[in-house]
């Protein structure tokens, strides 16, 4: 007998009708029945175009229809209406004639920043109430549903969650940050001293309209952080970037500066700046990739160290 046709024969009723009362369950608990989606005049999958395309400027609309699995004719027609509305913006591809790529406007993104923070005021309503405890369950069961159907845990790209920063979050980015640039780079402990004034700043002068702080872990523990504050009313700075060895490779680098640069732009801050150094290899590469430009370069010495050059990136949003 063949193991493995044995082991995909046919599923239990039961477990069938478990899964469907499983989706009849969420979908009304996240009220995607509704007419429109979190009281907007949208429906989930124009919700879900305006979040895709939030996050992937300049898509083309075949490349969306695939991630979202809907009919390419169905996908056209919604996009001409929200276009229509004024939402969308459609161009020839010089690359490819065949192709449109698709970018929200000023007033697509002013939609999407509030149906944004609608949707995470939701979730957060949602969560209220459960320890915290209850609250990784919930996250650890939602990866595994994810997993076992094909999402975005697969072999070599192991899953990770962003997330708010814990009580205890704070000491641990102060001292992986100590640890870690001594290791790699040979920065002393006055390097360990700068970080803890960057943190220690942040939580006492919180402006959460204006900032933010992602904790990324991965099979319970942390594993990496970014920090995005206020500089003036028009620029924010990103800081404390930082991956655990042992979790790079995987992408989480690149969806934190994505978070920073994606709530930047919702919160009306026309650009980001950041100070890294030259020898930083990994975060330049990231920076440059994201769209941040090197606008100046000065020799110093700091943390020991006797020949670090700093740099000053910036990204226009």
């Amino acid at each position: 007998m063949n193991f493995r046709s044995a082991t995909r024969g046919k599923v239990p009723a039961a477990l069938v009708g478990e899964v469907r009362r499983f989706n009849r369950f969420y979908t009304t608990k996240i009220g995607v029945l509704r007419q429109g989606l979190l009281e907007s005049p949208f429906s989930l999958t124009e919700v879900r175009v305006l979040y895709e395309l939030a996050h992937q400027p300049s898509l083309t609309g075949s490349a969306l229809a695939r991630q979202l699995g809907v009919d390419p004719g169905y996908l056209s027609r919604l996009l001409q209406g929200l276009k229509r509305k004024g939402l969308l913006r459609i161009r020839v591809s010089r690359d490819d004639a065949r192709q449109n790529l698709l970018s929200l406007t000023r007033r697509g993104r002013q939609w999407f920043g509030r149906l944004d923070r609608r949707q995470n005021a939701e979730v957060s309503a949602l969560l209220q109430g459960h320890s915290p405890a209850e609250q990784k369950r919930l996250a650890q069961a939602m990866g595994t549903i994810a997993q076992v159907l094909g999402g975005p845990a697969e072999v070599g790209n192991p899953p990770y969650i962003l997330r708010p920063p814990q009580p205890g979050d704070m000491g641990w980015v102060v001292h992986r940050h100590g640890a870690l640039y001594w290791q790699e780079h040979g920065y002393d402990e006055r390097f360990e001293a700068i970080v803890a004034e960057i943190v220690a700043h942040f939580v006492k002068n919180f402006r959460p309209r204006r900032e933010r702080c992602w904790i990324a872990e991965r099979n319970h523990e942390i594993v990496g952080s970014i920090f995005l504050v206020q500089r003036s009313k028009t620029v924010a700075k990103l800081r404390l970037l930082l991956v655990e060895p042992q979790a790079r490779g995987l992408g989480i680098g690149k969806r934190l500066v994505e978070e920073c640069v994606q709530f930047a732009r919702q919160a009306g801050y026309r650009k980001i700046v950041l100070w890294t150094q030259s020898e930083l290899l990994p975060a330049r590469a990231l920076y440059q990739w994201a769209g941040f430009r090197l606008t100046a370069r000065e020799k110093h010495k700091s943390w020991g160290r006797d020949h670090l050059v700093s740099e000053t990136w910036e990204l226009k949003l």
